[in-house]
């Protein structure tokens, strides 16, 4: 670090939030320092146990009896195995009060979540961010679609989306660079039953 501690933004976290937080100041020319209590991740590098077979874990891959009283949250969804149970930040030595569920999976380490998340990506459209007025809950949004459409797009240039075109109202259609493969058979199976098949968005 430099002698001159002088920074015009200091960024706490280096997760999804934190890092993109950094990426955009830094790349508008702010002196900007971040902070993270998590241990380094090198890419390629330290994903060793993610790339491994299965057949070479104890338990192929899956969760055990301890795993999961271990991990009285994380065991809620799909996140634990032994794969990545390194990336997780224990639920015992971290614990939080919930007056109702609420499933908080954290990771300590460069890069946090951004790292670990489900990899689906989706837009919220007109009618989500109009939901509130709709039902008479709280207050309208100040913000609608048309405002953040240039924020996802934005983003998903840089992250890297696959998806597909479909035109729909309630689920709008991401900025993608690559167009999620469907089989034209299967396609047509679906249509015959009236039904809309989508293939998931992804990172």
């Amino acid at each position: 670090m430099a002698d001159n501690n002088t920074f015009d933004a200091i960024v706490v976290g280096s997760g999804i939030s934190g890092g993109w937080a950094a990426k955009e100041l830094t790349e508008r020319g702010l002196n900007t320092i971040m902070l993270e209590r998590g241990f380094n991740i090198e890419h390629g590098k330290d994903y060793e146990k993610s790339n491994r077979p299965v057949w070479e874990y104890p338990h192929r891959g899956g969760r055990t009896q301890q795993m999961i009283a271990d991990y009285p949250h994380l065991k809620r969804d799909y996140p634990l195995n032994e794969r990545n149970l390194h990336y997780w930040a224990s639920d015992k030595d971290n614990p939080y009060t919930e007056t109702k569920r609420f499933d908080w999976f954290r990771g300590y380490h460069v890069g946090g979540r951004s790292l670990m998340w489900g990899r689906q990506s989706y837009r919220w459209s007109e009618i989500d961010f109009k939901a509130n007025e709709k039902d008479g809950i709280a207050i309208p949004w100040p913000i609608g679609y048309k405002d953040i459409e240039p924020w996802y797009t934005h983003v998903e240039k840089f992250a890297g989306i696959q998806g597909s075109y479909e035109n729909l109202p309630q689920l709008p259609d991401s900025h993608f660079f690559c167009r999620q493969w469907i089989s034209i058979l299967l396609r047509k199976m679906w249509h015959r039953r009236s039904k809309h098949i989508i293939i998931i968005n992804v990172h």
